[in-house]
């Protein structure tokens, strides 16, 4: 006979947390949502994302609240305000009888999740929180020189975000979906706590036939404003490479069409010599000797392309268009 940690531990691994949300009003929002994480979305805008960790057990965090976040357990007692025993009592049911209960829409929730760390469920959680870039950066146009007419471009625009303290944001991607951000403002630099490096991107256009390679998002944008962005892809790897990003680099550089070209728009510093390398080896690694690549680095040592660009660039109005 199970006992009551036995039966808890049940709760915690064979509750579908997403279906379970799915019966409370919640739905999927599956553009938020990846292989390792489900956003669930209520009419009255409570946002949450479930995620199973590597123990088997459905988590959940909200987005606008930071002390709401446990296991079914918790949901429901959060949702109902029912005491622990009438909340196993009504999590019992819900595992013993699932075809007499009312099934919430397919569509509406996921049917499972692959295991991820709590660190991670964490960097997603708080990304989704945060809001888009909104209509004006100080920081981007005033001291980085970036144009907002840049950043509301179809290719970039939406892909960066503001999080609570007003720092602008850069999310990384690796093939399991969002894994962390780098975080910028003036006299701060940074990459969530929690995540790992994937590569921060411009949106892809099936007319792509040049991709650039920069040591930072601000790097990036700051190439963009210099040389263009027709028919090129923007990314950034933050600074050193990881283990995991060599053949990020090396996939994104297969899926361009023939007769491409790399960019390879690094720092003129000896950490842009060994970032150089790396690279070098990841665009080998991708077999495509029809691709040209090119190291194309400010000309004065020392420099990079966003000290370029404010170099060249007149300061902009110090505050925002009324």
């Amino acid at each position: 006979m199970d006992t009551r940690s036995d039966e808890i531990e049940h709760f915690k691994t064979e509750i579908n947390l997403s279906e379970l949300m799915a019966s409370f009003g919640y739905e999927l929002d599956r553009k938020s949502s990846s292989r390792s994480s489900a956003a669930m979305v209520h009419p009255d805008g409570d946002k949450l994302v479930v995620a199973r960790g590597h123990d088997g057990h459905w988590v959940y965090f909200s987005v606008r609240d930071h002390t709401d976040n446990g296991t079914a357990i918790d949901f429901v007692q959060r949702r109902t305000g029912e005491n622990l025993g009438y909340v196993r009592r009504r999590l019992r049911d819900w595992l013993r009888s699932p075809t007499a209960r009312v099934r919430p829409a397919p569509e509406s929730y996921t049917q499972a999740l692959e295991p991820i760390t709590r660190d991670l469920m964490l960097v997603r959680t708080r990304f989704a929180a945060m809001e888009l870039l909104g209509a004006y950066s100080p920081y981007l146009v005033e001291e980085r020189r970036i144009p907002m007419e840049l950043l509301t471009q179809e290719r970039f625009n939406g892909l960066i975000r503001r999080d609570e303290r007003g720092n602008v944001v850069f999310p990384h991607y690796n093939l399991d979906g969002l894994c962390g951000f780098e975080v910028k403002n003036s006299g701060f630099t940074g990459f969530a706590k929690g995540g790992v490096k994937g590569l921060w991107g411009s949106r892809k256009e099936d007319q792509d036939e040049k991709l650039v390679i920069a040591e930072t998002a601000i790097d990036a944008l700051s190439y963009a404003v210099l040389s263009g962005h027709h028919r090129t892809r923007f990314v950034s790897v933050a600074g050193e490479l990881n283990t995991h990003q060599p053949a990020l680099l090396a996939s994104a550089i297969q899926k361009l069409p023939a007769e491409s070209m790399v960019v390879m728009a690094l720092d003129n510093d000896e950490g842009g010599d060994q970032l150089s390398r790396k690279i070098t080896d990841a665009y080998a690694a991708s077999g495509r000797i029809d691709i040209a690549l090119i190291d194309d680095r400010p000309s004065f040592r020392g420099a990079d392309w966003n000290d370029v660009l404010r170099t060249s660039t007149p300061p902009p109005p110090s505050a925002a268009p009324g």
